[in-house]
C-alpha cells in the first residue's frame, strides 16, 4: 500500500480548510508531505467587542414595607436630608417651610421659615452645625442650627434653584437650577467659585464626590455631564438618555452611579462615565428621585407615585409598589418628589405630593422562600 497519510494508529487527519479528512493509507495532501494547513475562517463577529451574555444573578433582598406616615406640611414635600448623626432629618416643602423631624419617633422638632417659594433642595453639613437649603425663589441659604437662623445667603442664580449638593471633603456647595448652570459656592466667603455652564436646559440633579469627577450634573436637555472641578470645565458628556435626567444616585462603596430618566435607568462607571447597562425593567414614569444604600438596594420614585426597588448589581427590579395617598387627598396626588435612606440604610424616607413623609423598612419576616427572586436574564439587551 501507499505511504501512511494519517497519524500513527491509523486515525483520520482533520484538514483545517474544511475539506474531507484524508483516509488512512490514502494519498498525502497536495504539495507533498510538507503541505501547509489552511487557517480556520474567523467571522468578524468573533473579533467585535460584545456584551457578556452571562448576566450577573441578583442577590436576594427582603421587600420593603410602609410603617409610618408623618403629616405636618401644608404643601407638597419637595426635598429631604438626613443629618450625619442619624438622629433627625429635615424636609423642605411647597409651603415654603423647612421642618426638622425626629427619625426614631417621627415627631416634629423645629420649623424654619425664611424662603418665599418652594424649598427644592436640602443638605446637612457633616463638619459644621449648618443646614443648606435652596428654593424656587432663586436663593441658596445657610442656616446655623445652633441659633436656627439664616447666617449666609448665596446670590447669583438667575431663576429657580432645583437641586443642591455639598462636597464631602471641601467646603464647597453645588447648586443647579433653571438658568442651565451649576454654580459652585465657597461656603464660608459666599463667593461663586465657578459657574459650570454647558447644559442647554434646567439642571435638575447634581451629585458630588471626593474623587474626580467631583461634580456630576443631570439636566432636562437629557445629558449627564462629568465636571473637572479645578478647571471648571466638562470632562465628558453622556448622551445616552432620550429624556430629561431628574435624578442621580452615587453608590456609597463602588465607583459607579445611576442616572434616572423617563426612558430608562442607566448605570455608569466612573471616572470616565463608561456605560455599564440599563435596568432590566422600566419604571414607565417620570423618575423624580433615586437613592441607594450600602446593601445594593436602589430606590426610584416616580411622578405618578410608582416606587421601584432594584438590585444594584444586576439591575433587576425585586419590588414595585404604588404610593397610597393619605385620606382626603386626590388619587392624582400620588407622586414622589424626594427620597433618602437614613445613615444605616435600613430606613427609607419618601416625600410625597399628598403632603406626607412616609417611612419604609425591610420586612423582617420575609425569606427567599416566601419572596423568591423573579429574574429573567435579558435575551436581546439594548446597548443604548
Amino acid at each position: 500500500a501507499g505511504a501512511a497519510g494519517g497519524p500513527a494508529g491509523g486515525g483520520t487527519e482533520l484538514v483545517l480548510g474544511g475539506g474531507a479528512p484524508a483516509a488512512a493509507g490514502g494519498a498525502a495532501p497536495a504539495g507533498g508531505a510538507s503541505g501547509t494547513a489552511v487557517a480556520a475562517y474567523e467571522p468578524s463577529a468573533v473579533v467585535a467587542r460584545r456584551q457578556a451574555s452571562k448576566w450577573p444573578r441578583p442577590g436576594w433582598h427582603p421587600p420593603w414595607k410602609l410603617y409610618r406616615v408623618v403629616s405636618g406640611h401644608l404643601g407638597w414635600v419637595r426635598s429631604v436630608a438626613v443629618e450625619p448623626g442619624n438622629e433627625w432629618f429635615c424636609t423642605g416643602s411647597a409651603d415654603r417651610t423647612i421642618k426638622c423631624w425626629d427619625l426614631a419617633s417621627g415627631g416634629l422638632k423645629l420649623t424654619l421659615t425664611g424662603h418665599i417659594e418652594q424649598v427644592t433642595g436640602l443638605a446637612v453639613s457633616p463638619r459644621h452645625p449648618y443646614l443648606f437649603s435652596c428654593g424656587l425663589d432663586k436663593t441658596v441659604k445657610c442656616w446655623d442650627l445652633e441659633y436656627n437662623k439664616v447666617i449666609r445667603s448665596y446670590h447669583g442664580h438667575l431663576s429657580g434653584v432645583y437641586c443642591l449638593a455639598q462636597h464631602p471633603v471641601l467646603d464647597l456647595l453645588f447648586t443647579g437650577g433653571r438658568d442651565s448652570a451649576c454654580r459652585v459656592w465657597d461656603m464660608r466667603t459666599k463667593t461663586q467659585v465657578h459657574c459650570l455652564s454647558g447644559h442647554d436646559a434646567t439642571v435638575a440633579s447634581v451629585a458630588a464626590q471626593g474623587a474626580d469627577p467631583q461634580v456630576i450634573t443631570g439636566s432636562q436637555d437629557s445629558t449627564v455631564k462629568l465636571w473637572d472641578l479645578v478647571a471648571g470645565k466638562t470632562m465628558s458628556t453622556l448622551t445616552f438618555h432620550k429624556k430629561g435626567v431628574r435624578a442621580l444616585a452615587l453608590h456609597p462603596a463602588e465607583n459607579t452611579f445611576a442616572s434616572c430618566s423617563a426612558d430608562n435607568i442607566k448605570k455608569f462607571k466612573l471616572p470616565r462615565g463608561d456605560f455599564l447597562h440599563n435596568t432590566l425593567q422600566q419604571q414607565g414614569a417620570i423618575v423624580n428621585t433615586a437613592a441607594v444604600n450600602d446593601d445594593g438596594v436602589l430606590f426610584t420614585g416616580g411622578d405618578d407615585g410608582s416606587m421601584c426597588f432594584w438590585d444594584w448589581k444586576s439591575g433587576n427590579r425585586f419590588q414595585r409598589e404604588a404610593a397610597v395617598v393619605q385620606p382626603g387627598s386626590l388619587e392624582s396626588e400620588a407622586g414622589i418628589f424626594a427620597a433618602a435612606f437614613d445613615r444605616t440604610g435600613t430606613r427609607l424616607l419618601t416625600c410625597e405630593a399628598d403632603k406626607t413623609i412616609k417611612f419604609f423598612k425591610e420586612d423582617s419576616d420575609a425569606t427567599p422562600e416566601t419572596h423568591p427572586i423573579d429574574f429573567r436574564p435579558p435575551s436581546g439587551m439594548k446597548r443604548y
